[in-house]
């Protein structure tokens, strides 16, 4: 899953798509509107790639929840981030069950469930069983060359002939 560009700022809703380096900080395009606003270097813009939850033992990047939401679900849309506190904890703890309850507040939780059904309605989930059906599909047709088919070899039996003087 490739969360490379795509960008949440703080203090705006949604997601945004990286689009280019402006002078004093970077344009990002919203992924549901399609608007493009600058980000200025003020702003607090995190990739992401970059963001993790905490759990007991260790930090789990965004896009390993977003797969086990994935496979939770069935490839489907996660449950509603308007829901109530109980049933999203409850629906987290089955993701991801040695989350650290004292370090991730159900805000954050709301917006992993709400940036994965927007990334999910816009296609923009890349999981490893659709990276590697990509990744074989590439190597299938690397490994099959094209067959070259071999073109006669023009023969030219014109001569170039001295000119006539006259």
């Amino acid at each position: 899953m490739n969360l490379k560009d795509i960008l949440a700022i703080s203090g705006y809703p949604g997601l945004f798509k990286y689009v280019s380096q402006a002078k004093n900080g970077i344009i990002v395009e919203s992924l549901i509107d399609k608007k493009r606003m600058p980000a200025y270097a003020s702003a607090k813009v995190s990739a992401l790639e970059d963001i993790a939850i905490f759990t007991e033992n260790a930090e789990v990047p965004l896009s390993e929840i977003f797969t086990k939401i994935f496979e939770k679900e069935n490839g489907g849309l996660a449950i509603d981030a308007k829901s109530s506190q109980d049933k999203i904890i409850e629906y987290f703890e089955t993701v991801l069950p040695d989350f650290d309850k004292k370090r991730v507040y159900t805000s954050d939780i709301k917006k992993v469930i709400s940036w994965y059904n927007v990334l999910h309605g816009l296609n923009l989930l890349n999981l490893p069983e659709e990276e590697n059906a990509e990744e074989n599909e590439k190597t299938a047709e690397k490994a099959e060359p094209a067959k070259k088919t071999e073109k006669p070899k023009a023969t030219n039996s014109k001569k170039a002939s001295p000119k006539a003087k006259k």
